[in-house]
């Protein structure tokens, strides 16, 4: 029996909303995870929006364009662009998420911001660089480059590419690590 149009159209835009819903879960579980973020509860709902979602199925991508916003929980993503990578091979499964353009991530307090972000699942390393800002309370961190290795644990900040016009803040003078904060009374 072949689908219409018109249903395959409509299963297709089902598969989108369902694997956009699985990055959001996937993603904020294990950064959560990773962070060790008291209290996060990462079965909470995942609710997305952007301008434009486009499912390639052939090529087995998801791209979300324009003003892309994923929350779940007090937990804030939001980026210009994302393209989600994915085998479909007995279940759909991320492989890779590279957001770009103004990536931020908030909850409560506590931003991460830089220019772009790629979360390679099956490496489990998420990589945020270009005018990197860590920011708790008025504690700071600046660098180019935040690397998250999820299989170790380990996080480090280091200065390469750390001068990047528009980044916020301005990036970083000289490819250096910098920061602020506040000694306790």
């Amino acid at each position: 029996m072949t689908r219409s149009p018109l249903s395959r159209l409509a299963a297709r835009g089902l598969l989108a909303g369902l694997l956009a819903g699985a990055v959001a879960s996937a993603g904020f579980g294990s950064l959560a995870g990773a962070q060790s973020i008291a209290g996060f509860n990462s079965n909470q709902p995942v609710n997305y929006a952007a301008d434009r979602i486009e499912l390639q199925d052939r090529q087995n991508r998801l791209t979300l364009t324009g003003g892309v916003v994923i929350t779940q929980g007090d937990l804030r993503l939001t980026a210009q662009r994302m393209v989600v990578a994915y085998t479909d091979t007995g279940g759909l499964q991320i492989q890779r998420i590279d957001a770009v353009g103004g990536v931020v991530v908030t909850r409560g307090d506590e931003t991460a911001q830089g220019a772009a972000a790629v979360y390679d699942f099956e490496r489990r390393v998420i990589v945020m660089s270009g005018g990197v800002r860590l920011r708790r309370g008025t504690d700071t961190l600046n660098g180019g480059r935040l690397t998250i290795n999820l299989g170790t644990g380990r996080s480090t900040v280091d200065g390469q590419s750390a001068v990047v016009e528009g980044a916020p803040g301005g990036g970083n003078a000289g490819g250096r690590v910098t920061g602020t904060f506040r000694v306790p009374e």
